[in-house]
């Protein structure tokens, strides 16, 4: 069990008898017809936060919200400082993507001094110091873990080569979804002796930094005919790199991903990747739902987890036209 899941099940556990004492202790969110809402994204450099930015101003017409949304352009102190910003303009409810488990946990625990209800989206914060149910209402997410170990799960399946040569292109430093993904892509995969990851490196989610990240692998490890990306951004720039390099991304090289984007389901037709487990950035009516449960009094869990699809060539043409 991961250190993220113990933690949340110790919180259960630990505050399972007093339950509605700890409920009422977080800040209280008045039933009414509108609210001021804030969503302060980390940025809007890839389709995946773009999509998720879009789907909450949609959900701001559908839910009737006054949307006060902010991009920290990849900046943990800008995000705080938007944060500050929301609190200062009186938002009833946050929604929250830390960029970082750590360095926003001070915008977390601002907020809730403030008295107002933040649900962290999409990635959550260090558990260990900012604790569901205490310091915010809840995560509203996918099992990161769960989509590395599934990545390489099939990857195990399907790899026809002797010896699997692993490149992985690691997500954002310090972020959860960087650091579960690599947990649960490591601890599957060693399970087979066939496979061994000879580099691991960050390209920060970004298409561009994963193409040169895996420019620079690809001289150290010309032999490597496996690419596990921990977003399809980066496998996207690795399969331009190994393009480039004149290798076979699909032929030569195994690439695998997560997230299900338009450009890697496309990818998975060609036949240039192998697999990409879904992390669907569609928060927007999920945020809405769960922020009326919480106005009604109900107790919400500490993590509203997200069930994700995974996309190959036996279905990724039957999905493409609902991709973002």
């Amino acid at each position: 069990m991961n250190r993220r899941v113990l933690l949340l099940a110790a919180t259960a556990l630990g505050f399972g008898a007093s339950s509605m004492a700890l409920a009422q202790s977080l800040p209280p969110l008045e039933k009414k017809d509108s609210y001021t809402v804030g969503f302060a994204q980390m940025e809007s450099n890839n389709p995946w936060r773009i999509a998720e930015t879009k789907s909450f101003h949609d959900t701001a017409e559908a839910c009737n919200w006054n949307l006060i949304a902010t991009d920290a352009a990849g900046s943990a102190a800008k995000q705080v400082a938007d944060v500050d910003s929301m609190i200062a303009q009186g938002i009833d409810v946050l929604f929250l993507p830390p960029r970082e488990e750590k360095p926003l946990i001070p915008a977390v625990k601002k907020a809730r001094a403030a008295g107002i209800p933040t649900f962290l989206v999409d990635r959550s914060v260090d558990p260990a110091a900012a604790r569901p149910g205490e310091d915010f209402v809840a995560f509203l997410g996918s099992d990161f873990i769960d989509q590395g170990r599934r990545v390489a799960e099939w990857t195990i399946e399907n790899f026809k080569g002797d010896k699997g040569i692993i490149v992985q292109l690691e997500g954002t430093t310090g972020s959860s979804p960087a650091n579960d993904r690599k947990k649960g892509f490591d601890d599957a995969i060693a399970a087979d002796d066939r496979f061994e990851i000879v580099a691991s490196q960050t390209g920060d989610f970004a298409r561009d930094l994963g193409r040169q990240v895996m420019e620079t692998l690809l001289q150290a490890h010309p032999d490597v005919n496996i690419v596990y990306a921990h977003n399809d951004e980066m496998a996207i720039g690795a399969i331009q790199a190994l393009e480039l390099a004149g290798r076979k991304p699909g032929d030569d090289v195994l690439v695998v991903s997560i997230d299900g984007t338009r450009d890697a389901l496309q990818a998975i037709i060609d036949g240039k990747m192998g697999v990409t487990v879904e992390s669907s950035p569609f928060f927007g009516p999920l945020a809405c739902e769960v922020m009326n449960r919480y106005a009604d009094g109900e107790e919400i869990e500490h993590w509203v987890q997200v069930q994700d699809r995974i996309f190959t060539q036996g279905n990724a043409a039957d999905h493409i036209d609902e991709a973002y």
